[in-house]
């Protein structure tokens, strides 16, 4: 099989060799792609005043077995600083970032959220892979 690149204009790089994906610069961008492009929300989940469930386009031609891109993190954005908003954060983070477990491209994924500053969130995302293990902090 061959190895191939795809690119991403605004976010990085996603690098796959023979159906994984091939080096740590991959890997970053492909938890940044899940934790920054906004997942289509449920009607129920909305905030007050809010009707566009928005989500990816390119949702509607994967194949159902494929599953949602992105995260939900966005309907956290103006939430008030709560340890319930914060345990929210983590659950949407786990959510986005089920897909590299169960496509083999990591063993496991642990997510920790905590109030860094007023109005910031940080994201510590840990990816095992084999014998090792990657993190990524993000403040959102």
């Amino acid at each position: 099989m061959r190895d191939f690149l795809l690119s991403f204009s605004t976010s990085g790089d996603l690098a796959l060799s023979c159906c994984d994906l091939a080096t740590e610069d991959g890997l970053r961008t492909a938890v940044t792609v899940s934790l920054f492009t906004d997942r289509r929300a449920d009607a129920n989940e909305l905030p007050e005043g809010e009707s566009d469930p928005r989500g990816w386009w390119g949702d509607g031609l994967a194949e159902e077995s494929d599953g949602p891109i992105g995260s939900k993190l966005w309907l956290i954005a103006r939430e008030k600083q709560t340890e319930a908003v914060r345990q929210k954060a983590e659950e949407y983070t786990r959510e986005a970032l089920a897909w590299l477990v169960e496509d083999g491209h990591a063993e496991a994924v642990s997510v920790s959220a905590s109030w860094l500053e007023r109005g910031v969130l940080g994201l510590a995302v840990e990816v095992h892979v084999s014998d090792d293990s990657l993190t990524f902090d993000f403040e959102v």
